[in-house]
């Protein structure tokens, strides 16, 4: 059974297979109908919007049907029942399972106590793998992503997309810099790791130091519901913003990406130049869980 739970479950060669694969269903290179026999649980214990509906958008265009919980308050975990219990019931009924849940390590424990395959669509501040694929998708559109230098900036600590990107980017010849506010910089044990890998991991101090050597900035908006109480959230979270005039004498093909929703750290003005990439970012979602879709459940 082919589960999606961790970056960290990959090699290099998968990746290139499921962007390959996303490519063709992005250019409309495929058989109508591929899952039209199939039904897809999406499990979501946390909001979501991009990625609850770009799953759904990618399991219909493939032919197929999807069943969805949209939040706790609506399952009976509720009424006191287990992870486990709810995963063994609705595996029951369907050909894959879509699970989003606020605890790390969520959709490892689903995997165990599942009859069919399992996608992570984010497990508290771990791993985000389908949000990683359409990153490195988009970044592909546009350039090769040996060779490249990408800048993470924002909530580090806590963004499981930027440990999923990190850790995916390590199996590239990529020079990683990071740019955190303090007390959300990266974990200790991911940059470790990341360095075990063979990466250059460079942490700078604003992001005004890193721009202009990157080709790729990836921003990411700190997450309140991340943070133990509110006070800690204010602390930081007006501490960095993209504007166009922090764009000023950045390279020619500079892409900011951004896995949404943001919250004030991109200015809207910066939609309009040609760096802003998050909303075909978006997009890309589609095609690329199409692949993760065929490749579970074909």
């Amino acid at each position: 059974m082919y589960h999606i739970i961790s970056i960290r479950d990959f090699e290099r060669s998968d990746l290139d297979h499921l962007l390959d694969r996303a490519q063709e269903f992005d250019t409309g290179n495929y058989r109508p109908g591929l899952l039209d026999d199939k039904l897809l649980a999406l499990l979501f214990f946390e909001p979501s919007t991009r990625t609850r509906m770009s799953f759904a958008a990618a399991m219909g265009r493939l032919g197929g049907k999807s069943i969805s919980v949209d939040s706790v308050e609506a399952s009976s975990i509720v009424k006191g029942e287990t992870l486990a219990d709810t995963i063994r019931v609705i595996s029951s009924y369907v050909d894959a399972v879509v699970l989003r849940h606020p605890k790390e390590g969520a959709a490892r424990l689903a995997s165990e106590f599942t009859s069919v395959p399992v996608i992570n669509a984010g497990d508290g501040a771990g791993q985000h793998p389908s949000q990683t694929l359409l990153d490195l998708y988009t970044i592909r559109q546009s350039m090769p992503i040996d060779g490249i230098d990408v800048g993470l900036l924002g909530d580090l600590r806590y963004g499981r997309t930027a440990h999923s990107l990190a850790l995916a980017l390590s199996l590239y010849d990529v020079t990683l810099h990071t740019v955190a506010p303090g007390g959300l910089e990266m974990p200790a044990n991911i940059t470790l790791e990341l360095r075990e890998r063979g990466m250059e991991v460079i942490e700078h101090p604003s992001v005004e130091e890193a721009i202009r050597e990157l080709d790729v900035l990836y921003v990411t908006r700190i997450q309140r519901e991340r943070f133990p109480d509110s006070a800690s959230y204010y602390d930081v979270a007006s501490s960095y913003r993209i504007t166009t005039d922090l764009l000023d004498d950045v390279k020619e093909r500079l892409m900011i990406l951004h896995p949404l929703p943001r919250a004030g750290e991109i200015d809207p003005a910066v939609d309009c130049t040609p760096y802003a990439r998050y909303f075909e970012q978006a997009r890309n979602g589609v095609p690329v869980r199409m692949a993760l879709l065929h490749e579970v459940m074909k």
